[in-house]
């Protein structure tokens, strides 16, 4: 397959409320979407990125410039390539796997498409449903928490994840646990922690999670590993989970239980699916983590979620729950909690052209 052309497009998507996380708060969804043309159909794919290189190193500038400078001219020149080669091809460029990541994916979407293949059965999924999850924000207020919260068990979600940070974890986790004492509950600390608030991990010992998600700085394999020797509470990672590499170090020192992924973050789904397989090996559960993505980013962790070894409930959560109006046709969680895997060739979804026309904030197309 001849990639003939490359646009990126960053695009603007208000939330229906602000997100906050222990790193900060946002109020909308900015990220760079890559389309790519090739001689047999054209892919889409999405760059998890943010505007700040706050969860991870990578921004949309940043990928933006990688991506039109170094990627995609590596990928003209490459002639006839297929999506699998493409990490090797990439290889020359360390790091930068959101970058990378989201042109892959586009590559993947537009090849399976000309063979008119689903990208779940490309992976090899067992599931055409997978069980939703909820990742809620830091609220103003523990009384505006627990209606939150109380409105997504309302709509069926089956597990619900707590954002915490040092002066809102405690307490906080403490009514949610009284008011719902039955609910898969865990909490997501996005490495604001350190081996000194071990009696903050401890004190949430007494709720029953289901897991305590990066409590620490994401380069500190060896204190997760000295954290989870202390507690009984799996620790799940997840910003220090770069690589399949990095999920076999973490399991082998014993620096968490389960593992979450997110394929934007791994470098895109076929490393994803690296990353579940290592897990799985080590008989490690893993689940798929989200980034606030769009309809194409969605479209790309349902079916990535679909894999036998995904066996908690994740952030896959409906297109509401984020987005008053979608940038595709909207994903809705049925009442048992579970959501469809896109079937359709590709990923299966394509953005609205009405709604990339509204979101659009710059678009740049590249040609060999």
């Amino acid at each position: 397959m001849i990639v003939r052309a490359v646009e990126l497009r960053l695009v603007g998507v208000p939330l229906v409320r602000p997100f906050r996380t222990s790193f900060g708060e946002v109020n909308r969804k900015e990220c760079v979407l890559v389309r790519v043309e090739t001689d047999v159909a054209e892919g889409w794919g999405e760059c998890v990125a943010d505007i700040e290189p706050d969860f991870s190193g990578e921004f949309n500038g940043g990928a933006w410039i990688l991506i039109r400078d170094f990627l995609a001219p590596a990928l003209f020149r490459a002639g006839d390539v297929a999506a699998a080669q493409l990490g090797d091809l990439f290889s020359f460029v360390r790091g930068n796997p959101m970058a990378k990541g989201a042109l892959l994916d586009a590559v993947l979407d537009a090849e399976l498409k000309s063979e008119g293949r689903s990208l779940a059965s490309y992976l090899g999924s067992e599931r055409d449903r997978v069980p939703c999850g909820v990742s809620v924000g830091i609220t103003p207020s523990t009384e505006e928490l627990l209606a939150q919260v109380d409105g997504y068990l309302a709509e069926g979600y089956q597990r619900i994840k707590l954002k915490i940070a040092p002066g809102v974890d405690v307490e906080r986790v403490a009514a949610v646990r009284a008011a719902h004492p039955d609910i898969l509950l865990s909490v997501d600390a996005n490495a604001a922690y350190t081996l000194a608030d071990l009696d903050i991990f401890k004190a949430l010992e007494d709720f029953n999670l289901l897991m305590i998600e990066q409590p620490l700085h994401y380069e500190d394999m060896l204190q997760h590993a000295k954290l989870q020797a202390q507690l009984g509470t799996d620790l799940c990672l997840d910003e220090s989970i770069r690589s399949p590499a990095d999920a076999a170090a973490a399991i082998e020192l014993g620096a968490c239980r389960i593992v979450n992924i997110k394929q934007g973050r791994v470098g895109g789904v076929l490393e994803a699916r690296r990353v579940h397989d290592v897990a799985r090996e080590a008989g490690v559960p893993v689940w798929c983590g989200g980034m606030l993505e769009t309809g194409v980013g969605r479209a790309l962790n349902l079916a990535l979620a679909s894999l036998v070894g995904f066996t908690l409930p994740g952030d896959t959560s409906a297109s509401a729950r984020y987005f008053t109006d979608d940038l595709t046709e909207p994903f809705v969680m049925a009442p048992d909690g579970t959501m469809g895997v896109p079937s359709r060739p590709g990923i299966g979804v394509e953005p609205r052209l009405d709604r990339l026309a509204e979101t659009t904030l710059a678009v740049e197309r590249l040609q060999p």
